[in-house]
């Protein structure tokens, strides 16, 4: 590799620019020279090169201007700036510009090895970071999987981390939270993503058609199996196979599916042969298995067969910090389901949204947010919005939590603005409801400036 390694000097002391070329040239790199600024730009604008060795004193181009243009041209490249003692300020000057280092002279051939490798290292991680964020643009399904507090910031660290490895996981969290995004993510990072995902939700399948479902059948083996079925294990080869609330799986099940993970085979209803599969296993619930375990209802054996690396979502209202995030997302998903263009959310509405406890979690957030969007009369979404098609009582303007808070004022104001917009603009009828004659209606209206 370093071989191809090419490195710029540009200083105008040709004693410097011999001594950090022999050096550099002995670790095996390439490395090219220029006297002045002006010759090192035209050199870099010429050739490629892994990072630059760059005197703030040169004469002609300043340095700090030389360092600016190389920057502009190849932000990539690092730029290790020289220095002497009494110009320190300069280097620190230059590092706020973008250089990655600076070197005091005189320095060691050990110094000048040391530091090159940061460099060179510095420049492949930046190359590999927007690499992977190509990458996730252009590959990710997971754009729904939003958040940046630190509960799901945790979250996400694990599944990076697991997700090219072969292990078993089990994800456990609140109906609602995301556990299959959770799960198709990690199919999707792994080495299997080529594969087929294949989902099984354990809790809509019939006791008596599981066994099918999962291993297969072959023709005439029961009645109604009018010809050979591919189970789901089989279905999922070289991919990943999803248990979706595996919790909800009899004893029977249990036993049988213990048996495929241990021995990677299945075999259909009807047949003696074994068929071989390679599928990954992650697996799902909203219950405490190890509960069951204790209770007799979950087989201890395959629990820890499956908790290999257990993974727990957080429900919505430990993460609140990303609803609005999660909030701008299903805007503007269901704006274009819709064919909407909803703009935003009042700062009112989304004191609500983050007040309210969410026992629907994500699956509910995102169901109000397409109400709201589709029923909407304005191009923001207001409180009576949320009022109407989807809180209710349960979201209250009393049901808030720390900073959620808000004054009678604000209060009164939202809620005279409710009334008024559903009694159409009639004042009459919004005066009756709320208990004042109009007078006083207008005079609150007026202070509020409802209109």
């Amino acid at each position: 590799m370093t071989e191809a390694v090419r490195i710029l000097v540009i200083d105008d002391d040709e004693a410097m620019l011999d001594s950090i070329a022999q050096v550099l040239h002995k670790e095996g790199f390439q490395i090219r020279t220029a006297p002045a600024g002006k010759k090192g730009l035209e050199m870099f604008s010429r050739e490629a090169f892994h990072c630059v060795f760059l005197d703030l004193k040169l004469p002609g181009i300043p340095g700090l201007q030389v360092l600016s243009r190389i920057k502009e041209a190849s932000p990539e490249t690092p730029v290790t700036v020289i220095t002497g003692y009494g110009t320190i300020e300069s280097a620190v000057e230059a590092i706020k510009l973008g250089a990655f280092d600076y070197m005091v002279k005189p320095f060691t051939p050990e110094e000048l090895r040391v530091v090159t490798r940061k460099a060179l290292d510095g420049r492949r991680m930046h190359l590999e970071n927007i690499s992977l964020r190509t990458v996730l643009r252009a590959k990710s399904e997971f754009e729904f999987i939003v958040g940046k507090g630190e509960a799901i910031t945790r979250v996400l660290d694990v599944v990076s981390r697991v997700s090219p490895t072969e292990t078993t996981i089990l994800i456990t969290g609140e109906s609602g939270t995301g556990k299959e995004l959770i799960a198709r993510e990690i199919h999707r990072r792994s080495a299997r993503r080529g594969g087929p995902f294949i989902a099984v939700d354990c809790g809509a399948l019939v006791e008596t058609l599981f066994e099918s479902e999962l291993f297969g059948h072959v023709k005439g083996s029961f009645t109604g199996a009018h010809e050979t079925k591919h189970g789901r294990f089989e279905l999922a080869e070289g991919g990943t196979i999803f248990f979706d609330e595996i919790s909800n799986i009899s004893l029977n099940i249990q036993a049988k599916l213990l048996r495929v993970i241990q021995e990677r085979e299945v075999t259909r209803i009807g047949s003696t042969r074994p068929i071989k599969v390679d599928a990954r296993i992650l697996a799902a619930t909203n219950e405490n298995l190890a509960q069951g375990v204790r209770a007799g209802t979950f087989r201890e054996d395959l629990f820890y067969r499956l908790n290999v690396v257990p993974i727990h979502l957080p429900p919505l209202r430990e993460r609140k910090e990303d609803i609005p995030l999660l909030v701008s997302h299903f805007l503007q998903k269901y704006n274009k389901k819709a064919k909407r263009n909803i703009e935003g959310i009042s700062p009112r509405a989304l004191k609500m949204l983050t007040g309210y406890d969410w026992p629907g979690n994500i699956r509910e957030l995102e169901n109000t947010i397409e109400r709201a969007v589709v029923l909407s009369r304005g191009n923001e979404i207001d409180p009576e919005d949320l009022i109407c098609h989807g809180i209710g009582a349960g979201a209250s303007l009393f049901n808030v939590s720390g900073d959620g808070f808000v004054t009678l004022e604000e209060m009164e104001k939202e809620y005279i603005r409710t009334v008024i917009r559903a009694q159409k603009g009639n004042k009459t009828q919004a005066a009756q409801i709320l208990g004042v004659d109009r007078k006083t209606l207008w005079a609150k209206t007026k202070k509020y400036g409802l209109g």
